[in-house]
């Protein structure tokens, strides 16, 4: 969004200097002016702010790999070796359809809980199969990609990885969080975004008429109300939640792609069904 020159500068520093992997680098500027790049930086140029997901997809579709890697403008890689190590996973697993990075905070503070996507994240250090990804610390198969039919661009922001991830593995694709793969970013709070408890209450409700099957959609959503009315305090936020809750009932959230119930059934076996 053109807010962080120096952070971006850093972030195609640590892909430019990847080794033992052919690389291209898209920057996608979503409706803002870009600083000087070197030049053999693709760049996407977006009139208006069409948010993360789309974004994301205009980037894809700028792209020539088999493998796509995403990554904000204010996160960076550690090693030189990680597009190498990722390309490796793929190949050896032609069933792989995204792999989701371990985030470490440069200031040295523990991993954050948020950041591994399992509801068993209490050691960042394990590696396992996992049902969603972080968007902007991930790499996707572009064949499960496609599949999936993209990010879904009219979300703007929140659950749009758990959209795609949903649809990968109903695809017949698994997802996998590599505790070795390492990026860094700095700790944040997904809250300091504007809007954030309506998107992602109306983001949450397009998410589950999208990709579930009636009965597990319901117990989703009822899962979904318990949780946030025990964890927002505050009677604002919480209005503005349940603002957006009822703004994803009466939206449009796009086509609706039920999953196999057996879809289900390999995230319950992964370790987490799809109704938290």
């Amino acid at each position: 969004m053109g807010t962080r020159p120096a952070e971006l500068r850093r972030a195609v520093t640590s892909v430019l200097e990847q080794e033992g992997a052919d690389l291209e680098l898209i920057v996608v500027s979503n409706g803002s002016e870009l600083p000087a790049l070197p030049e053999d930086v693709k760049t996407v140029r977006l009139s208006e702010n069409i948010g993360i997901p789309e974004g994301r997809n205009h980037g894809v579709k700028a792209a020539d790999g088999d493998i796509v890697l995403f990554l904000d403008d204010d996160g960076w890689y550690r090693s030189r070796d990680l597009a190498r190590h990722v390309s490796r996973r793929f190949a050896a697993d032609p069933g792989l359809g995204i792999v989701t990075f371990r985030i470490v905070d440069p200031d040295g503070g523990p991993d954050q809980r948020r950041y591994v996507p399992r509801l068993r994240a209490g050691d960042p250090l394990r590696s396992s199969r996992v049902t969603t990804f972080l968007g902007g610390a991930a790499a996707v198969r572009r064949a499960a990609f496609d599949a999936a039919g993209g990010l879904p661009g009219g979300f703007f922001y929140a659950h749009e990885e758990s959209d795609l991830a949903w649809r990968v593995l109903d695809a017949g694709y698994h997802i996998e969080y590599d505790a070795e793969a390492v990026m860094y970013h700095p700790s944040t709070h997904p809250s300091r975004h504007e809007d954030f408890y309506r998107l992602n209450a109306r983001n949450r409700v397009w998410l589950v008429r999208r990709n579930l099957p009636w009965p597990l959609a319901l117990s989703h959503l009822g899962v979904w109300i318990g949780i946030t009315v025990l964890r927002v305090r505050s009677l604002p936020e919480l209005r503005a939640w349940f603002r957006g809750f009822g703004e994803g009932w009466r939206a449009d959230c796009g086509r609706r792609r039920p999953m196999r119930w057996s879809t289900a059934w390999r995230m319950t076996l992964a370790g987490r069904p799809p109704v938290i």
